[in-house]
């Protein structure tokens, strides 16, 4: 895999997966909060288009040992994204200031390579022409485009407001390139109603989702594949953290 540079700061999140309960108001505040207009047929998940999927997770055991757990899935915003290299028209860059993986949507010619090639499922193809009902336009994000058919979209992790907090910071005469922690947050943090979601720069001791990175529980979808992911997951839980890596127990193989 190619190198990719490494970034002073590196915008990342933390998600406890043991505080969260599958409500979906991630996935509603991404939708609304970046434009993502609804689907004419939603019930056909081949062509379903959310940059923020809540999955459930099982334990596999009967009542009364039988556990769940959900787990939000964004753009892992990849250290060393698989994307990233197979575009063939520079599309997508990890160039990004903070470390996010941009996607740049006129560039993009629908090849859907890095669909292919990203392990999380984390890149959707647009379908179908944006349309939204009657006066539901005038709710639209002024600082996200609304992308046309035929591209591939993902989650840029609020690009928007990073935007908007640099420039704050400039009118208050701070530093746009030291933000403070809580500074530039994303829509889905700040919709979660149990505090699950934590987001901040993780190279930054100042910032909480530093500390929570390395914890004990902490750990990373896929880790093994060395993608270096800047989205970390939390549970207590063993079986949640070994799904999470994708651990296999070690079966006879049948022929």
């Amino acid at each position: 895999m190619s190198s990719f540079k490494e970034f002073k700061i590196k915008w990342g999140m933390a998600i406890d997966l043991d505080k969260c309960t599958g409500c979906g108001a991630c996935m509603v505040a991404c939708q609304a909060e970046n434009n993502i207009a609804p689907q004419p047929d939603a019930s056909n998940k081949l062509k379903s288009l959310n940059w923020l999927v809540v999955y459930e997770l099982t334990n596999g055991k009967p009542f009364p040992e039988h556990e769940v757990a959900y787990l939000p899935r964004p753009c892992m915003q990849c250290g060393k994204p698989s994307c990233v290299s197979v575009c063939p028209v520079i599309a997508t860059d990890k160039n990004e200031e903070g470390g996010i993986v941009s996607q740049v949507y006129p560039r993009c010619i629908g090849c859907r390579y890095c669909m292919a090639s990203c392990p999380y499922h984390a890149r959707y193809f647009n379908w179908f022409d944006p349309t939204w009902p009657e006066g539901m336009d005038k709710t639209l994000t002024p600082d996200v485009s609304v992308r046309p058919r035929g591209v591939v979209e993902k989650c840029s992790f609020c690009h928007h407001r990073f935007m908007q907090a640099k420039d704050k910071a400039r009118v208050e005469g701070r530093d746009p390139n030291a933000l403070n922690d809580g500074d530039y947050i994303t829509s889905c943090t700040e919709a979660c109603p149990n505090g699950a979601i934590v987001f901040g720069d993780v190279n930054n001791p100042a910032h909480k989702v530093h500390d929570l990175v390395k914890g004990k529980y902490a750990f990373r979808l896929l880790e093994r594949l060395g993608t270096d992911p800047q989205v970390y997951y939390i549970s207590r839980r063993e079986w949640v953290r070994r799904l999470g890596d994708n651990y296999l127990e070690n079966e006879k193989v049948k022929g």
